[in-house]
């Protein structure tokens, strides 16, 4: 599914995968099979992948339960409102009722390995999101204690890194403090239960929001390869770039293209879209234990 269509429900917004409906007093989560890179939606889908997505975001909302609350209310379709019943075949496993809440207007960004951004930065000032840290590590080392690196929500365009200091002017001081010592906390314990299953979780980001009681809760999606860059464990090495299990091959791909990085983005051949289908059904599989979707 590229797109869902839901008629009898008002549709509240479109993201790069996820069309969200309006219910009234709670939100329906639709997890499409588009996937992005360098911030643009390729024109063909990776198959089973909105429903990769839902199934390890359930399985980690439910796993996380003893840190936090969630805005899971059901995901079973039985229990959605009358309105969804002729759309069940086509929401179920890749849908979520939640409820509704007020968004913390920053990305919750964990980081336990240098990599991405952070290796980039770190070369140039021996820093991560303007954190010092130790000098002469290397590429894909694992950081002394996870980092908690807060960034702006962009509507378009990339995220901004931002300091503790500003994602406590943007939220308020009680709210980043809060939100940063959850987010570590459910990086310490997810890292180490994926380590368990082979996967390093190299680094992730979480969203909070305010509920209509005003209760702090998580919410979005979680631990997905969407929002995480997981590694093989067995292959981690220090100085290299480990096997991952995110769309990295398809960022690799694009990267071979002479393609300006807009839209209209390149068609992608069979043989990349079944390979980031693969990586998205083996992290499934080792975290969850679950038969290949």
């Amino acid at each position: 599914m590229m797109y869902s269509d839901i008629p009898t429900l008002s549709l509240l917004r479109r993201g790069k995968v996820r069309d969200i409906y309006d219910l009234g007093r709670e939100l329906l989560i639709v997890a499409c099979d588009r996937i992005s890179a360098f911030d643009i939606v390729m024109e063909q889908p990776i198959p089973d992948k909105g429903t990769i997505l839902t199934t390890l975001s359930l399985f980690w909302f439910e796993k996380t339960r003893h840190i936090i609350d969630n805005h899971v209310v059901s995901a079973c379709t039985e229990n959605y409102p009358s309105e969804c019943y002729a759309y069940r075949e086509e929401l179920a496993g890749r849908s979520m009722l939640v409820r509704k809440t007020t968004p913390l207007a920053i990305e919750c960004v964990v980081r336990g390995y240098l990599a991405g951004s952070g290796w980039k930065e770190y070369m140039r000032s021996g820093t991560i999101c303007g954190i010092r840290v130790p000098a002469g590590l290397q590429e894909s080392d694992q950081l002394p204690e996870p980092l908690f690196t807060p960034a702006t929500k962009a509507t378009t365009g990339h995220d901004e890194n931002i300091s503790f200091e500003q994602a406590a002017h943007i939220v308020g001081k009680q709210n980043a403090q809060r939100v940063r010592d959850i987010s570590l906390d459910l990086y310490r314990f997810a890292a180490g239960y994926a380590l368990e299953r082979g996967i390093i979780i190299a680094d992730t980001k979480f969203e909070f929001g305010i509920d209509a009681e005003g209760k702090l809760i998580l919410i979005d999606e979680v631990l997905t390869p969407d929002s995480s860059r997981f590694w093989l464990a067995s292959e981690w090495k220090p100085g290299t770039s480990p096997r991952n299990f995110d769309k990295q091959v398809l960022r690799d791909y694009l990267e071979t293209l002479d393609w300006n990085k807009q839209y209209p983005p390149p068609p992608l051949p069979q043989h990349i879209i079944d390979a980031t289908a693969a990586k998205y059904r083996e992290a499934l599989t080792r975290l969850t234990a679950q038969p290949r979707i």
